[in-house]
């Protein structure tokens, strides 16, 4: 048993999942939604659509899955416990701590883990369910081997199709602080899709160089069922109907065994980055990066030529009116052009762009296809059998329910009622979805009915028929009320993370290894505070195996995965929540399990200063992680690689961010603020991070802010100041 999960974005995209064969939906709110972009629900609108979905079969899950700030905790609450009553059938968190809380206070409601709280390994699965969660969605990132190892743990939700963030799940502060405008928070402006020269020998040009193809699994979902997998999941609440209907229809087939009808054609022309990758699950393919094509680049459908002064486009495709095209060059995008007219051997282009001999036509809009994707329509079968009879009320069996008229039938004095006219009306469906057969009418007695009568009796009988789907739902009667939140303090302490702590004076250091199979002990000579090692949101079993050994260096880890909540306690080693968990209001911060707490470093210098604790640090100085790349940004060219420990990628501005790289057995990347932080408290923590400073010239870390400023040169305080949106 499957489930296949489609996105949507409106009513129009909802509805066209269903008549195309998805088996659940999922959706946002018109606030705490990640695509914010979308046009959303209204808690009145989930509610109509719910009752409509379930009449179906459908299950739907509502996506709240944005960070949450402490002046917003009660209307976060308050919306969830809306959206459960309104007839979700799971609210989609990324804040697993915030869960927790909804899950022991609201124990009827049904919970699963966004993809952005970043789940990778079975550690995070078993603190889910520990906090009540009943599903994960995992991170896209997750490769094969620990998919079925976490399937095995707690019900399993994977990607199928659609568009792939470039940064590991829910650790992008890209858009945040390049921009303002925070992914976590809905905002994302996706600077990840603009062109970007790298300096490395063959990267110089600009290139979509941080930019993924869209996600395409295919007859591979079969491997992830094998799996154990239970939720097959296909992103885009920002996508048109049409490729909602074609990314449906195409898994539906696959998923029952059906060979699809047109292949991935229709998907290719609906919405298409890059021809699509298989992404990570199963190691990096040539095909993961679109680095020359932007956007829905479509199917190919012919060649330019160019006869007697017109942009013919030599092709035996059927096309009309209405149909676009994008137009390639040696596999960059020159154009866009629509169709023109027949033409011998093809049709004509009309282009504002001037057209070569050679250049290739993708098709990106097929108007013909895109109405046959919307033609479809799911009902429902009900069986429908009346009885009328002289003198009683008018009763109807739906699919074994009963109902009743409110008035009985008269007797007849001219024309009584007939099988016909009872016919006629009950083969009526109003706005419902269903697809009546009516399998008997019983006409007692000369009754009467006036024809007003019957069909207000009918429209009665289907209301409460439909409206019983819904009636399943164990509503809250109240939003549980909020914890007072504790008193802030003081906490002076300073934390450090750095590649060599050597010559480093902290009460905290935090070793970053440039290497994890090689973690090098002499780099905590002579460092006398709290040893850590620094551990990034993504490792898997194999991964925390090879260093488990090492532990004995240090009296804990670092880390910006919530899992290692659950890894610390299995190795008995304290735990450095980092700013990665993300956490930024009171009720989070009060269930992490922790020695120590970096909060979100989105956060305002007055967001922060309530949660104050002692054992809570605010990013104060130093570089700014904003990424975390599991993939090669160089296509995995290692025979050419340089292996050089940071390199300069560089926007269409001229901003120059740094590319860390690291390994753990592979090549991994970090991507860095193109200018470093100074944004110095004094209401808790000091956390500074070295990782880029040269290890000989340590900045000053003691709070000094004219030193660190002056030390730093061209700095930003952040969001210190400013709310990011």
């Amino acid at each position: 048993m499957s489930e296949l999960l489609a996105p949507a974005g409106d009513v129009l995209s909802a509805r066209t999942a269903i008549d195309c064969g998805a088996d659940a939906v999922y959706l946002g709110l018109t606030s705490f939604s990640a695509r914010a972009g979308a046009h959303n629900f209204d808690i009145s609108e989930l509610e109509s659509f719910a009752k409509y979905a379930h009449s179906l079969g459908v299950k739907v899950y509502v996506a709240m899955n944005t960070l949450v700030k402490d002046g917003e905790l009660s209307d976060f609450i308050n919306c969830a416990v809306a959206a459960h009553n309104a007839g979700a059938d799971a609210i989609i968190m990324q804040d697993v701590f915030l869960g927790k809380f909804l899950k022991q206070n609201c124990p009827q409601m049904t919970l699963h883990l966004s993809t952005q709280a970043g789940v990778n390994n079975v550690y995070g699965a078993r603190l889910a369910k520990k906090y009540g969660f009943s599903r994960v969605i995992l991170a896209r990132e997750t490769p094969f081997s620990e998919i079925e190892k976490i399937a095995s743990v707690i019900e399993t939700e994977v990607f199928v199709q659609g568009a792939l963030c470039t940064c590991f799940s829910g650790q992008c502060y890209l858009s945040s602080f390049a921009g303002g405008n925070s992914g976590n928070r809905g905002r994302c402006k996706q600077p990840c899709r603009k062109l970007y020269s790298i300096d490395r020998a063959g990267f110089e040009n600009p290139a979509y160089a941080l930019s993924p193809s869209d996600l395409c699994l295919g007859e591979d979902i079969a491997k992830f069922a094998k799996a154990g997998v239970y939720s097959f999941k296909i992103e885009g609440r920002m996508r048109r109907p049409e490729y909602i209907a074609a990314a449906v229809g195409y898994y539906r087939a696959l998923l029952d065994g059906v060979e699809p009808a047109h292949g991935l054609s229709a998907l290719k022309r609906t919405y298409n980055r890059g021809n699509y990758t298989k992404g990570l699950a199963f190691g990096q393919d040539k095909t993961f990066l679109s680095s020359a094509v932007q956007g829905h680049i479509g199917e190919f459908c012919g060649t330019v030529s160019v006869v007697n002064g017109k942009y013919v486009c030599l092709s035996s495709e059927e096309c009309g009116e209405g149909d676009a095209f994008k137009i390639l060059r040696s596999g960059k995008e020159v154009g866009g052009a629509v169709y023109g007219g027949r033409a011998k051997g093809g049709f004509i282009l009309s282009s504002n762009v001037r057209l070569m001999n050679g250049d290739k036509a993708f098709i990106t809009t097929d108007v013909a296809l895109n109405e046959r994707l919307l033609s479809r329509k799911k009902l429902k079968n009900i069986k429908v059998a009346v009885r009328v009879a002289e003198g009683e009320k008018l009763s109807a069996s739906i699919e074994g329910r009963e109902f009743f008229s409110d008035d009985a039938a008269a007797s007849a004095v001219s024309r009584a009622i007939t099988e016909e006219d009872v016919i006629r009306s009950f083969s009526k469906t109003d706005s419902y979805p269903f697809d009546v057969e009516i399998t008997d009418v019983s006409i007692c007695g000369s009754p009467f009915v006036p024809v007003s009568a019957l069909n207000a009796f009918r429209r009665k009988a289907y209301s409460e028929y439909y409206k019983g789907f819904s009636d399943g739902i164990s509503k809250i009667s109240d939003a549980p009320a909020l914890p007072k939140a504790a008193t802030p303090q003081k906490n002076g302490r300073t934390a450090v993370i750095a590649c060599d702590l050597r010559g480093v004076k902290a009460d905290i250091g935090i070793l970053k290894p440039v290497d994890y199979s090689a973690i090098d002990a002499s780099l905590l000579k002579g460092f006398s505070g709290e040893k850590f090692l620094f551990l990034p949101p993504f490792f898997n079993g194999c991964e925390l195996e090879g260093i488990t050994e090492k532990l004995k260096y240090f009296d804990g880890v670092y880390c910006d995965g919530f899992w290692a909540a659950e890894w610390c306690a299995a190795v008995g080693k304290k735990l450095f929540a980092g700013s990665g968990f993300n956490i930024g209001n009171s009720l989070s911060l009060s269930y992490v399990d922790a020695e120590y707490i970096a909060l979100s470093k989105e956060l305002t210098f007055s967001e922060a200063a309530p949660l104050a604790r002692s054992n809570t640090f605010y990013l104060s100085a130093g570089d700014i992680k904003v990424m975390d790349l599991l993939y090669c940004p160089f296509g995995k060219s290692c025979a050419k690689c340089d292996r050089r420990g940071v390199y300069t990628l560089t926007d269409e501005s001229g901003r120059a961010f740094k590319l860390r790289r690291y390994e753990c057995g592979r090549c991994m990347f970090e991507l860095y603020n193109c200018v470093p932080l100074v944004a110095v408290q004094r209401f808790t923590g000091a956390l500074v991070d070295c990782t880029l400073c040269d290890s000989s010239r340590v900045p000053p870390i003691s709070g000094d802010e004219s030193a660190l400023k002056n030390y730093f040169k061209n700095y930003t305080s952040g969001h210190s100041k400013t709310p990011v949106l």
